[in-house]
């Protein structure tokens, strides 16, 4: 895409990243000595167990509580489980059962070491060569309807029913939609376990399931072909689940994850190690299939000011750049955000945000940047927010952003209704085809406001940057030093699900996806 350009210090900028590397470095050893209650039911989903119980309980959460209760999880799931099925001669799935019914894993004898590693050798291999098939045919599809051009046009559908979420969903995609994102159901992020099934009641959203996932793909994969022209699609792995969700959506063979290292942390209080430890299995798998991942440094300017703490953004996408690299993703796959969240009254506004959107686009130039829309300052006065709307996807577009996050007029007023995301899509039509072309005929005036700008935010992410690095990530995030918000590192929901390590414990699948994207320890 032909994009303006400016000028940034490279010094400071190779710095920056150093920085960054420093800071997740030491947070990666705390993430190697421990795991979660998710990273281990997600090892069961990959080896074949779902379902529920009469109890409408996930399987995978019986089976790792019980495992938890016999204190047998420190080694974690996958050779006790194994040797049962080995012991046994019994199906993952049939396993899980017995456990519901009464099996106790401490009755059975042992197998050998060479069968139990035999066996979970296979059943890692056999899961993931089921996620390599199911991302080839989204890549097939791609390549065989083609790629609509950038900005991708990003909606949201959210009824709360998955069978009206597809009816959203398919209008949206004929009024011009390239990507689908069904939002969750109001705080599914902080339930512990995955909901089964197909579901039609949700609030402020629809829950994230599995089977969700497979109806929606179905549906624009449908779509796609009528208007010829792939349709992304798009859910969360973020909260208590994002390993597993990771896990589904890779199955199910969705496009794109919001999945941050930090967000759940700050704004969804969960345990600092649970979450960081979460991240780097759930990114394992989606570097592997191919998901591209979003990040939400956007919502730091929801509770910080725009301008003031522009840099915390930056600083915040430089070390999940980082945390990305450690699960060896590709920049192609990094969706890292950023946001216009700047009061519309502040004079040369459109100045700060076009250096701010600059700053994102030059030091991430080769990745899928998301950009997201005005929501602070959206009112009642829903012709003043169509017009900051419209300011939003002209800079955008003049900008090369990658993933536009559509805004709607009434914004932060009501769930929207179908006509205000139609008035969303209408007017990304219009300036997106008026403007196509922007970006190739600018050129920012050296040393300008928008340069100047830009600079500045680097210099004060790097300041932030180098006070983390002093202090350690944790200790920043206690400080409040991210989104005006503080943590405690010994506090926050999910922590009695951090577990660590002992010096027995393996996970075949991780091994398996670390060994396959060739992540260095």
């Amino acid at each position: 895409m032909d994009r303006p350009k400016i000028r940034l210090d490279k010094k400071l900028v190779d710095y920056a990243r150093q920085l960054a590397k420093e800071i997740t470095d030491e947070v990666q050893q705390m993430i190697e000595q421990h795991s979660t209650v998710s990273v281990e039911r997600t090892v069961l989903r990959l080896f074949g167990v779902d379902g529920v119980t009469d109890d409408q309980i996930p399987l995978v959460n019986v089976v790792v509580d019980k495992i938890k209760e016999w204190e047998m999880l420190q080694d974690g799931v996958a050779k006790p489980f194994v040797n049962a099925m080995v012991v046994l001669d019994k199906s993952a799935q049939q396993i899980a059962e017995a456990i519901v019914d009464g099996l106790d894993l401490r009755s059975l004898p042992r197998a050998s070491n060479e069968k139990i590693n035999m066996k979970m050798l296979e059943l890692s291999r056999q899961s993931l060569e089921t996620i390599s098939k199911k991302s080839q045919q989204r890549e097939d599809l791609l390549k065989e309807l083609g790629d609509p051009p950038q900005p991708y046009k990003y909606l949201i559908v959210a009824t709360g029913n998955i069978y009206e979420d597809v009816v959203q969903a398919r209008a949206a995609v004929q009024q011009g939609a390239d990507i689908i994102a069904i939002i969750r159901s109001t705080a599914q992020s902080l339930l512990d376990y995955v909901p089964y099934g197909a579901t039609t009641e949700g609030y402020g959203g629809t829950y994230a399931t599995q089977e969700n996932f497979r109806i929606m793909r179905q549906a624009l994969d449908d779509m796609a072909r009528k208007v010829k022209r792939y349709v992304r699609q798009v859910n969360y792995a973020s909260g208590l689940c994002m390993p597993e969700i990771a896990a589904l959506a890779a199955m199910e063979g969705l496009d794109i994850l919001l999945n941050d290292a930090m967000y759940g942390i700050l704004f969804r209080d969960i345990n600092m190690i649970r979450t960081f430890t979460d991240q780097y299995i759930s990114r394992l798998l989606c570097a592997f299939s191919g998901i591209t991942i979003n990040t939400g440094e956007d919502n730091y300017l929801t509770t910080a000011d725009a301008i003031e703490k522009a840099h915390t953004v930056t600083a915040s996408q430089l070390v999940n750049e980082q945390f990305a690299l450690k699960a060896g993703m590709k920049s192609r796959l990094m969706g890292l955000g950023h946001a216009f969240e700047i009061d519309p009254d502040v004079e040369d506004g459109l100045l700060y945000e076009i250096a701010h959107a600059m700053l994102a686009r030059e030091l991430f130039a080769d990745y899928p940047i998301k950009y997201m829309p005005p929501t602070k300052f959206m009112t009642g006065n829903i012709f003043k927010g169509y017009a900051v709307e419209t300011l939003y996807n002209l800079v955008s577009v003049m900008t090369g952003q990658s993933i536009q996050l559509l805004g709607i007029l009434t914004e932060a007023i009501h769930t929207p209704y179908l006509h205000d995301r139609y008035l969303a899509l209408i007017n990304a039509n219009y300036v997106f085809n008026n403007a196509r072309h922007l970006g190739r005929e600018v050129i920012f005036k050296k040393d300008g406001f928008i340069e100047k700008r830009a600079n500045q935010v680097l210099r004060e992410a790097v300041d932030l940057l180098e006070h983390t690095r002093d202090v350690g990530l944790l200790r920043a995030i206690e400080e409040g030093q991210f989104a005006d918000i503080s943590r405690a590192r010994d506090g926050g929901k999910g922590l009695e699900g951090v577990f660590r390590k002992s010096e027995s414990y393996v996970n075949p699948i991780q091994d398996e996806l670390e060994k396959r994207l060739g992540v260095k320890k």
